[in-house]
This record gives structure tokens, C-alpha cells and sequence, in this order.
């Protein structure tokens, strides 16, 4: 096989790169017949510690490389993927591809993309920091081990910890296909995460964690802010209680808006408005949220874990509106989805080295509002602080939500004694609509940017 050219930008194993395998494979593919192909290569280079009371637990170092073809022959797809990458294993891989497409069904929305009108691909993310690939094992032992020790040292009451690991992770992903597109790049990522125990005067223990994770070693939390904030979690339940059940504010922590945001974007997707499996499929351009409500799907971001240049298709990533002033904008769609709803894809296709692409978000951020997450929990008398939600109860056809939870209960405008073995419910819909407070505090978790929210009423229930 050649080798890859000097100074081109790449992993390099044994003197390939995904972007060569990529389009090798996309070669050998229309060589061997194939109408259309496309080939989507990932390298990469993973590494975490573990350490657990103050003693390394495990190191973990990892290499791997796979490749994934799509192959269309008369109408028809099919999809497979190797990790072996020898000249007779890709030839293996075509011929593979074409068997399983010659016996399955026509789709005549099956297809690449046309990328004949496409702008040309966003600028410098700086989703690469060469200060991660610089990290030594025991540069991560070092941290892992003081943010353990910081939750520890908090307070006497963190009795035990399940570990702090810090990790790494050295990408390269590539994509070629038989249209003339070709393009790569890297990722890193280091993240820092840790979960402690807190101990009671009965002996009853609850745990917590916190967890931090950016492509730039810089802007990646302080172990020690790491840990302290992971203790002071876990300390804030002590003395929790079971609540009568009620209909009050809800005040929803950004940990747990998060997961809010989430399912908008599920309910957002182009496959479920095709299947109509989704509460939003006659809302388009519609008021579905408080007016003070706005989000965004923006993979062009910066340093944010959830952009990159191009999608899993070859189309150019961009920012899509979801919900601007309360209105329901449109769906996110990858190319499939886009034809057979007579729509443009919106560069939101994702996609593993083993299956089709599909539809999938970049980085989802809700806009903040003025204020302060204290000035949003002293207008109640009345009401909970979300900070935690449990199990699976987010049904995005109906709208129904209903999750196992815990927090804070407010009083008087401040928060008071910690409540659990609580359950949170309502119809999206309504809990949308009656957002009444959105906090000027948006923070990142992965790739989910969101602010303290408020609901004016919900039901929490006890268990």
C-alpha cells in the first residue's frame, strides 16, 4: 500500500491514515462495480487512569482502526466494516458489500449526497490540541490523584470513592465517496471524572460525581474544582427526605436541563418526522415553548466536543435552528431522511463504521436569559431544585416525561433540606410552554450547553 504522503495531516499506523484508507477503499469498490460508495475511516489512540484511595487501579492504553464501506448498486445499499486493513481484507470487504446489496431491496432514497452546491467547509474548530498528545501517564496519575484527594479532604463525611479517572483520547476521522468528496481531521479530547461517597450519622451513604471533558487541555476544569464539586454533591443529600405529593416550580439544575434539551433534539429528528413517531410532527413554525425559549444545533463551534467540518456523509456542518422565541423552526435531517421528506439535509448524519448513516446532533445550546440562578430560586415560596434524574421515562411520540429524581426543596426563596425518592412528571408540551425562567449560568456538558430553567408547575410525587 502507499504510504502516506509527507505532511499530510494524520494518525499514522504503519504508514497509513485513515483519509488514504478511506479513499483506497472507495476505489476498490467502484473498480469492483459498485454505482456509488463511500468509506468513513477512524483511527485512534485512547488512554485513561484510574486511580482509587490514593492508589493507581488501572491504566489503560489502546490503539484501533477501522474502516466502513457503503456500496449502491441499482438502488440498493449495504454496509460493512473491517478492522483489518490488508490489501486482500478491503478486497474482501467490496466483495462482501456487493453480495449483501445484490439481495437487498431497492430505496430510492438511497444515495450519497450531492455536494455540488455545497459551501466550502467551515475554518479552524480547534478541536486539536497538541498539548493533550503531550500528556504523560503520570501526568494523569498526578491529576487523577488530586482530584481524589480534594474531595477527600473536604469534608470527613466523603468515606469512599468509586475512582477518578482521567483520560485521553487522539482521533482521526476520515471520509471519502465516489462523488469526488475527500476530507479529514483530527480530534483530541482529555477528560477528568470522579464519583465519591458521603457518609451519615446512621451510616446511610449517598453518592454523587462531576465530570469534565474538552478538546483543549486548557479550558478542561481544575482537578481540584473537580473534586470539591463531586463532595459538595454528594454532602448536599445527607438527611434527604420523601415529599408528599404536590404540584409546585420546578427549578431544573443545568445538569439535569441537560437531558431536557436532549429530548427536544430526539423529537427534532427527520427519521422520527417521517415514521411520525414524534410529538413535534405538525408544530413546524408553530409556538411549542415559553417565548423567551431559543435553541440552536451548531456544530461549527469552536473547541466544542460536538464539532467538526463536515458530517458523516461529506456535508458541511452548520448551525440549525430548533426554537427561536418559542417557535419550532424544523427538524434536523441526513441526506435519507431529507429526500423522502422532500427536504436538504441540515449536516447532521452520524454515523459508526458498521451502520448507515442516521440523524444526530452537533453541539445543542439554549440561549441564557438575565438571571441570576439565585434570583430564579428567591422568587418561590414554594418548590424543587432538580439536580438529579433517574431511569427512562422520556417518550418522545406522546410527549409524556416521568423520571425518578431528587434535589433540593426550596422554601422562601432559598434552598433548604435535600428531598429523594421523588418522581417528576408532565407532558413536554406543557413543560416547554411554561418555562417562565431561564438563568444567565449556561454551562457545557459534552456537547449540551444549558442554563438554570424554571418550570412554573409540575407534578412531583412521592414514592
Amino acid at each position: 500500500m502507499e504510504r502516506k504522503l509527507e505532511g499530510e495531516c494524520g494518525i499514522d499506523f504503519e504508514g497509513l491514515t485513515a483519509k488514504f484508507l478511506s479513499e483506497e477503499l472507495v476505489a476498490k469498490a467502484r473498480a469492483a462495480g459498485a454505482d456509488g460508495a463511500d468509506a468513513v475511516s477512524y483511527m485512534s489512540i485512547e488512554s485513561s487512569v484510574t486511580v482509587r484511595k490514593q492508589r493507581v487501579e488501572k491504566i489503560i492504553e489502546s490503539q484501533s482502526r477501522t474502516v466502513g464501506l457503503r456500496v449502491i448498486v441499482n438502488g440498493s445499499q449495504a454496509v460493512v466494516s473491517t478492522a483489518d486493513v490488508s490489501d486482500e481484507a478491503l478486497d474482501d470487504a467490496v466483495n462482501r458489500a456487493l453480495e449483501l446489496a445484490a439481495i437487498s431491496e431497492p430505496d430510492e432514497f438511497a444515495g450519497l449526497p450531492e455536494l455540488s452546491n455545497e459551501p466550502e467547509l467551515v475554518g479552524n474548530l480547534a478541536i486539536y490540541d497538541e498539548a493533550i498528545e503531550a500528556l504523560t501517564t503520570q501526568d494523569k496519575i498526578d491529576c487523577a490523584m488530586a482530584c481524589e484527594n480534594e474531595a477527600f479532604t473536604t469534608d470527613r463525611r466523603i468515606c469512599n470513592s468509586d475512582g477518578a479517572t482521567y483520560g485521553t483520547d487522539i482521533s482521526e476521522i476520515a471520509l471519502a465517496n465516489s462523488r469526488g468528496f475527500s476530507g479529514n481531521y483530527l480530534t483530541t479530547m482529555a477528560s477528568l471524572s470522579i464519583e465519591v461517597m458521603a457518609e451519615e450519622s446512621d451510616g446511610r451513604l449517598w453518592n454523587d460525581y462531576w465530570s469534565t471533558a474538552e478538546r483543549q487541555l486548557h479550558r478542561l476544569e481544575d482537578p481540584y474544582v473537580v473534586g470539591s464539586k463531586a463532595a459538595f454533591r454528594a454532602l448536599r443529600q445527607i438527611g434527604a427526605r420523601k415529599l408528599d405529593t404536590q404540584r409546585v416550580p420546578v427549578v431544573w439544575e443545568p445538569t439535569v436541563a441537560a437531558s431536557l434539551v436532549n429530548a427536544v433534539a430526539m423529537a427534532a429528528s427527520g427519521d422520527a418526522y417521517f415514521r411520525r413517531n414524534t410529538f413535534l410532527s405538525d408544530l413546524e413554525d408553530n409556538l411549542i415553548a415559553s417565548s423567551n425559549l431559543r435553541i440552536v444545533d451548531d456544530g461549527t463551534l469552536p473547541t466544542r466536543l460536538g464539532s467538526r467540518p463536515f458530517d458523516a456523509e461529506g456535508v458541511r456542518t452548520r448551525c440549525t435552528s430548533l426554537i427561536d422565541n418559542g417557535v419550532f423552526k424544523g427538524f434536523l435531517f441526513d441526506t435519507y431522511n431529507a429526500r423522502r421528506m422532500g427536504r436538504s439535509s441540515t449536516g447532521s448524519a452520524v454515523r459508526g463504521v458498521g451502520s448507515l448513516p442516521m440523524v444526530g446532533s452537533g453541539n445543542l445550546v439554549v440561549e441564557p436569559g438575565q438571571e441570576s440562578p439565585e434570583k430564579i430560586i428567591g422568587g418561590l415560596s414554594n418548590g424543587l431544585y432538580l439536580t438529579s434524574l433517574m431511569g427512562f421515562g422520556t417518550n418522545i411520540v406522546t410527549g409524556d416525561f416521568s423520571r425518578g429524581a431528587s434535589g433540593l426543596w426550596i422554601r422562601d426563596g432559598e434552598l433548604a433540606e435535600p428531598v429523594t425518592e421523588i418522581n417528576v412528571s408532565g407532558r413536554i408540551q406543557d413543560m416547554l410552554m411554561n418555562i417562565d425562567a431561564i438563568g444567565n449560568d449556561l454551562q457545557w456538558f459534552g456537547s449540551i450547553a444549558v442554563p438554570t430553567i424554571r418550570i412554573s408547575e409540575m407534578t412531583v410525587s412521592g414514592l
